[in-house]
């Protein structure tokens, strides 16, 4: 079975193949179908996915909800995982830390970022996340921490 991180270098290189592996990402987790997200970029190390400023996402004040804007990060996280975790060692995000640093009024760029340092001293893998506004307004940022362990046979 192909990596996620394959279907994603296929389907990218082709006309809207970001746009139609998103929407297949979204399924992959139910959850993350509800924030409506696409994917920007995929690799290890890194992931980064947009989620759009719907009505389906904000909170009573009309801003993107604090929890839609945590989903995003752990979707970016999770592609971030499925690209850098070894093919024989299998990962579970066990905690996450954020703050909420300003109101995420407009559509958020969801990031996550890890040192392959961390990768290699394991099994507590941190990874760093942030939501942002196009502008760069960091509006939510923490860390996921992710255990990662051989697959047992």
């Amino acid at each position: 079975m192909p990596s996620t991180l394959d279907v994603y270098q296929k389907m990218s290189a082709l006309p809207q193949g970001k746009r139609l592996f998103s929407i297949f990402y979204g399924q992959k987790a139910p959850y993350f179908a509800s924030i409506h997200l696409r994917v920007e970029e995929m690799k290890p190390h890194f992931a980064q996915i947009t989620i759009p400023k719907r009505r389906s996402v904000q909170n009573h004040i009309g801003t993107v909800h604090a929890i839609a804007a945590c989903n995003g990060l752990e979707a970016a996280m999770g592609l971030l995982a499925e690209a850098t975790c070894p093919s024989d060692h299998r990962w579970l995000p066990k905690g996450m830390d954020v703050q909420y640093l300003a109101k995420s009024d407009g559509d958020l760029v969801c990031t996550a970022e890890s040192d392959p340092e961390a990768w290699a001293d394991g099994p507590d893998v941190p990874v760093r996340v942030t939501a942002a506004l196009k502008d760069g307004t960091v509006t939510v940022a923490g860390t996921i921490h992710l255990w990662v362990t051989p697959k047992k046979r």
